[in-house]
């Protein structure tokens, strides 16, 4: 067994397991200055090879003479950096902020994006008002969107904030005041294009960036229903409205796309769709390839404020690049 002099270790052993140690266990006896958990995590994110070929599954069976390599990337900076990054402030106080967040904006620091991140807009803007609750890194989150996906995010300022926040979010608005709801265009529609999606959620074995419905993944629910819908010649798209029931990791994105109605250029759970594009009028169709993201948007947030009890609700407009899309399907509405 061998493990790269080039990076880590340099170690050859033998293999009394019939069928093999797992990778993260054989790696962590190898590299004892590192944990298993952080193997574990650099495998899911990459940085494992054997023979040259990245492996993202933890639970491999290694055998006899086969070549690992694992990169240990630099270590980050502990605690992120204030950044004058501009935010679209909907609504402040001194307990909480709420924000339009742009598209390519990614919310924490993360293996591959280290700064220039909301939470380092966040420090630059609040100083150290923010709650401490979500750890140095993720400092008063108490929800995500995708990095592509626009729309309203709260974020606490104070512990008492994000613990009572946190506690709505974890709800998911079933006992409680919380709404999320997200506008998205979707390909296809029909008349009764509008109901529930309960397919649970897990990462997609074939691509550790993905999420995949699996039987054993997290229980995930999204309500939806069409609110317009457009067509021309060999295409149909609908505005739809998504209301979540649960908070996964791209869970609006998976389910439509499960349903056979995925989201309108979503790279990752759309391709299939890719062609569809094509049958669009010119000036749609270039909307659409020049939007270089999926067409969805937090469009309402509402919850009960954690210090006066009373509701609010924010809302936030479509995005210039979605609102563009939505000016040019207009033409081709059915009523």
């Amino acid at each position: 067994m061998l493990v790269d002099e080039e990076m880590l270790a340099d170690e050859r052993v033998g293999n009394p397991e019939p069928q093999g140690p797992r990778l993260d266990v054989f790696l962590a006896k190898s590299l004892p200055d590192l944990s298993r958990t952080r193997i574990k995590q650099l495998i899911l994110a990459g940085e494992v090879a054997i023979d040259g070929r990245t492996i993202w599954e933890p639970k491999l069976r290694v055998k006899p003479a086969m070549g690992i390599s694992l990169r240990k990337p630099p270590p980050a900076d502990p605690e992120p950096r204030a950044q004058d990054i501009p935010l679209d402030i909907l609504f402040e106080d001194r307990h909480l902020i709420v924000i339009n967040k742009p598209a390519g904006l990614v919310v924490h620091p993360a293996p591959g994006a280290p700064s220039g991140t909301l939470v380092n807009a966040l420090i630059h803007h609040c100083g150290a008002s923010l709650s401490g609750i979500g750890g140095v890194r993720r400092p008063g989150i108490v929800h995500r969107l995708d990095k592509d996906t626009t729309g309203v995010m709260v974020v606490a300022k104070t512990d008492r904030a994000h613990q009572h926040l946190g506690s709505q979010f974890a709800d998911h608005g079933r006992t409680g005041p919380l709404i999320r709801f997200y506008t998205a265009f979707a390909w296809g529609h029909n008349q009764d294009f509008n109901g529930t999606i309960n397919a649970p959620l897990g990462r997609d074995p074939k691509n550790r960036l993905k999420q995949a419905v699996r039987r054993d993944g997290r229980p995930a629910i999204t309500h939806f229903k069409t609110t317009a819908r457009y067509e021309g010649e060999g295409w149909q798209i609908g505005r739809v409205q998504c209301r979540l029931e649960t908070g996964r990791t791209h869970q609006i994105r998976v389910h439509m796309a499960h349903i056979g109605h995925p989201l309108l250029a979503d790279a990752s759970y759309g391709t299939g769709f890719a062609t569809k594009a094509l049958r669009l009028p010119a000036d749609l169709k270039n909307a659409v390839n020049s939007l270089h993201r999926q067409a969805l948007h937090a469009a309402r947030l509402g919850f009960l404020h954690p210090e006066t009890r009373q509701e609010v609700l924010f809302e936030a407009p479509l995005p210039p690049d979605m609102q563009k899309i939505q000016d040019l399907l207009d033409p081709h509405s059915l009523k």
